[in-house]
């Protein structure tokens, strides 16, 4: 009859794991309570992000088993890995700004925080990205729980349209080999683990956020934490001198060569005049979808509106 919220490490293969202990599964319909076995119990489940909600736990023996909760990994390296970045790779905004908008496009009164964010630009490389995240972040103060996880729901969906054909084509190749899908990406992971579960990725790792100050703690999931992340998250087999078995690494930003390092392949998208030097080198296989922009300037005032809150019905699309 309690509700909870439980911290969790990752979702792999339709399930959640709590310190490397399947708890959950996660392959019910949308929208329906999920069947959980805990160390407790077993409980109604919703996920949130980086959080599960317990609802109406009731306690039973431990060696009590409970049908239909998916097993732990194989520790038997996939046939392949297809390792996604998710910001500029899948699609070609920020999702940090666009869940802002969406957001704020909910609860209008938000936005009176974004002088907050603006008045610690200056600071902006004293901070670094993770200190900017949290700052940034601040819009959210005091959320009710279940109201960012329904935004965190209709944002994945709403995010769709505007995923890149060609990626996502390419996702889909992946898909039908049998390879292991993963989404890493340094952007929250409570609306990330959405879009990962919206476009079928088996594995969704972002950056874990814990609310509860005005800025949210956080460990920034970008550059060499994803390497950490992807090391303590899978078995030790899909290793191999130093590099994921079978793996092709896609990203459009050169915070991820500490990632690309791990692949066998890389494919990158839109890169920088220094990316597309490297890619070139390297023998990358280069694509540049067409971007939602003209210019610079078309760009600098889309992402003003998005900060703004201001859209045109389902504004900013393809």
């Amino acid at each position: 009859g309690e509700t909870r919220f439980l911290p969790a490490h990752s979702s792999l293969g339709g399930a959640t794991y709590f310190g490397g202990c399947c708890v959950a599964s996660l392959s019910a319909p949308r929208g329906e309570g999920l069947l959980a076995a805990t160390g407790k119990g077993i409980a109604q489940i919703r996920p949130l992000g980086n959080y599960v909600i317990a609802e109406s736990l009731n306690f039973i023996d431990a060696g009590q088993t409970i049908a239909g909760v998916s097993p732990p990994p194989s520790s038997k390296p996939p046939a392949g890995i297809a390792l996604f970045d998710l910001d500029g790779t899948l699609l070609a905004w920020d999702c940090q700004l666009l869940f802002r908008h969406f957001v704020i496009r909910q609860e209008p009164w938000r936005g009176l925080f974004l002088p907050v964010f603006l008045a610690f630009l200056p600071l902006a490389s004293l901070l670094g990205a993770g200190g900017m995240k949290r700052v940034f972040l601040c819009y959210l103060w005091r959320i009710d729980r279940a109201s960012l996880a329904e935004y965190a729901r209709g944002f994945a969906a709403s995010v769709m349209p505007q995923i890149y054909r060609e990626t996502a084509g390419m996702l889909e190749e992946h898909r039908a080999a049998g390879d292991l899908l993963i989404l890493a990406s340094a952007s929250p992971e409570f609306y990330v683990s959405e879009i990962g579960r919206e476009l079928g990725f088996d594995l969704t790792l972002g950056t874990a956020v814990e609310f509860g100050t005005f800025f949210p703690d956080l460990e920034n999931h970008k550059g060499a934490a994803k390497v950490t992340r992807l090391q303590q998250t899978l078995p030790a087999d899909y290793f191999r001198d130093g590099k994921l078995v079978g793996c092709h690494g896609y990203t459009d930003s050169t915070a991820d060569l500490p990632m690309l390092a791990l692949c066998e392949r890389a494919t990158v998208v839109n890169p920088s005049p220094g990316l597309t030097e490297l890619a070139e080198k390297s023998g990358w296989t280069i694509i540049r979808p067409a971007r939602p922009w003209k210019s610079r300037i078309g760009f600098a005032l889309r992402v003003v509106a998005l900060l703004c809150g201001l859209s045109r019905g389902d504004w900013p699309q393809r």
